[in-house]
């Protein structure tokens, strides 16, 4: 991994350190805090538990086969050697790791609403991280655009969940563009136990679809896409200068013409429409978060759907 930037470098020596951090992103972290810490409490600690514990499992031991044990756990390996059956033994994880991947390229930093889409990220961030430290799980973070930008890894404890909350908010990303794929191919490599990875991005990028696969292979993998009113439609504005905040380049668009806001409307429907056809080929959730509504019901729906699916699993 590259080594960071100065600015970066410094920013992770100030903080580690305490001090250096701005005031204004200490006095965000903790109005963030508050407006998640009730959220968590009273709706999503028991709605993670319920849908992520008991589905992670650990190898406990292998014993011999008893009636009533499930053919599906039978070690055929070791009852070949053995001459009679064995089966495998399992018990379930106390500890869980979450990871979050956030997306802080400069797409990172749009937003017509009441926040951008970096503001929402950090108070996901907050939701997740603390909801994790409340079960007893870990949790780390990385952050990237078109590299990986910073890692934390996955430690308990509100303190440690705060941290990642200032890191989202204020970290100095290198770059302005977005690789995602590389941050899926980052976090297959790093994360040598199964995990659940939350991967928060407007997920405006290159087909990931291969680093996609690879990821979901180990781990569970959770889609959260930041959306922003100001990209599902084309405000009529006239002839206006439409400026990339990823490449700093820029276009003159007449964006009172019919037909460039038909083109407009079809494009972004066409990318939703093949983004979610991915998401449902590798069984991975989506979650749709908008900066003009916030997370919870998004975050709500998630967890129901999950919730659901398991109960439907478990009668079959």
């Amino acid at each position: 991994m590259t080594a960071p930037a100065a600015p970066a470098a410094a920013f992770a020596r100030r903080a580690d350190e305490g001090g250096g951090v701005p005031p204004e992103i200490l006095r965000q972290v903790k109005r963030i805090e508050l407006r998640t810490r009730g959220l968590v409490n009273s709706h999503f600690a028991g709605e993670y538990h319920s849908v992520f514990k008991g589905q992670g499992m650990e190898f406990a031991e292998v014993r011999e086969y008893q009636p009533g044990d499930e053919v599906r756990t039978i070690d055929w390996n070791v009852s070949a050697r053995m001459r009679r059956l064995f089966v495998k033994r399992y018990v379930e994880e106390r500890e869980l790791t979450v990871m979050l991947l956030v997306d802080c390229s400069g797409s990172a930093r749009f937003g017509t609403a009441e926040r951008d889409k970096r503001a929402l990220s950090a108070e996901l961030a907050a939701v997740l991280a603390l909801t994790a430290t409340r079960n007893n799980d870990r949790v780390g973070l990385v952050l990237f655009s078109d590299g990986i930008e910073h890692v934390v890894p996955p430690r308990k404890g509100r303190r440690h969940a705060l941290r990642l909350v200032r890191d989202v908010l204020a970290w100095p990303a290198r770059q302005r563009a977005t690789d995602l794929a590389g941050a899926l191919d980052h976090a297959a490599r790093v994360l040598s136990h199964h995990a659940i990875v939350f991967v928060i991005s407007d997920w405006v990028a290159p087909n990931p679809e291969r680093a996609l696969r690879r990821l979901r292979q180990r781990h569970d993998v959770v889609g959260v896409v930041l959306d922003d009113p100001g990209e599902r439609d084309l405000p009529s504005l006239g002839v206006a200068r439409l400026v990339d905040p990823e490449t700093g380049g820029y276009l003159e668009v007449d964006t009172s013409d019919g037909a460039v806001r038909r083109a407009y409307t079809e494009a972004v429907q066409a990318e939703r429409a093949e983004r979610t056809s991915r998401f449902r080929r590798l069984a991975i959730d989506e979650v749709r978060v908008r900066t003009e509504t916030g997370y919870v019901d998004a975050l709500m729906r998630f967890f129901a759907t999950r919730e659901t699916r398991a109960r439907r699993r478990a009668r079959h």
